[in-house]
């Protein structure tokens, strides 16, 4: 139940406040147009209005004619001190519109690289707090390396985390060298029961292992158990026998 005390009169409640535009900044156009002309060394297009800033604070608004800057604009900001009629220029900005053409949002070059921009000599360092790998002293529940792993000091420095692994193996199995493409669809049978099949160790041999078929598009890369191509190890194509002669056979002394 409210009492009376804790009533809250709507109409005394405090609003924000909303400037008004000062008729002395907003008469400055033609001060505004010559600060934007100095600026920019170059004619500037029709008169788009006037903003309220703040209190004795406008900005005007110019058509910008630079090449290349399509829906931008000036933007001149004027203002005046109270109970002054001087009036200055605060700043001269070239803005984008709502139209305007941008460049898209920066992004860091970490992020920007992808999977086959590496070049022979670049160098692209792990990011410290990689997810995906883990201090090799530490159990990296992979059986293959635990072994490795408590001895201090020996072997690699990091090893692939949990994480790392089912990341990789989604990225695999979603792959071209997956089991879902068309030349694993169209396969006599998978990768899993070739000969030329080498699967890999640790946790993810199950899954996945290498490609030692020279005539096989993916000589050399990780297959997925359940990919498959063409060049299987069994694979037989039965040929049709030429012996029994098709069709009737005249002898040439039926024509002579």
């Amino acid at each position: 139940m409210t009492t009376p005390d804790a009533t809250i009169d709507l109409q005394t409640r405090p609003t924000t406040a909303v400037a008004k535009l000062d008729s002395a900044c907003a008469a400055a156009v033609e001060l505004a147009r010559e600060a934007a002309v100095e600026a920019s060394e170059l004619e500037i297009g029709e008169y788009l209005g006037a903003d309220a800033v703040a209190d004795r604070i406008v900005t005007h608004r110019f058509a910008a004619t630079v090449p290349g800057y399509t829906g931008w604009h000036w933007s001149v900001t004027v203002a005046r001190a109270s109970r002054s009629k001087s009036i200055t220029v605060d700043e001269v900005l070239l803005l984008p519109g709502a139209d305007a053409l941008l460049a898209p949002a920066w992004v860091p070059w970490n992020e920007r690289v992808r999977p086959g921009d590496l070049s022979p000599g670049d160098l692209i360092p792990a990011d410290p707090d990689d997810s995906r790998l883990v201090p090799a002293y530490t159990l990296s529940d992979d059986p293959a390396v635990e072994s490795v792993a408590t001895e201090l000091g020996i072997g690699r420095v990091h090893v692939m985390s949990r994480e790392g692994r089912l990341d990789t193996a989604e990225r695999w199995q979603l792959g071209e060298t997956g089991p879902d493409t068309a030349m694993a669809r169209h396969a006599p049978a998978h990768c899993g029961t070739c000969g030329f099949y080498l699967p890999l160790a640790g946790s993810l041999a199950a899954a996945f292992g290498a490609c030692g078929n020279a005539i096989a598009n993916s000589d050399g890369r990780i297959v997925s158990v359940e990919h498959g191509c063409g060049a299987h190890s069994e694979v037989v194509i039965e040929v049709a026998s030429l012996s029994e002669p098709i069709g009737e056979v005249y002898e040439d002394e039926q024509f002579v």
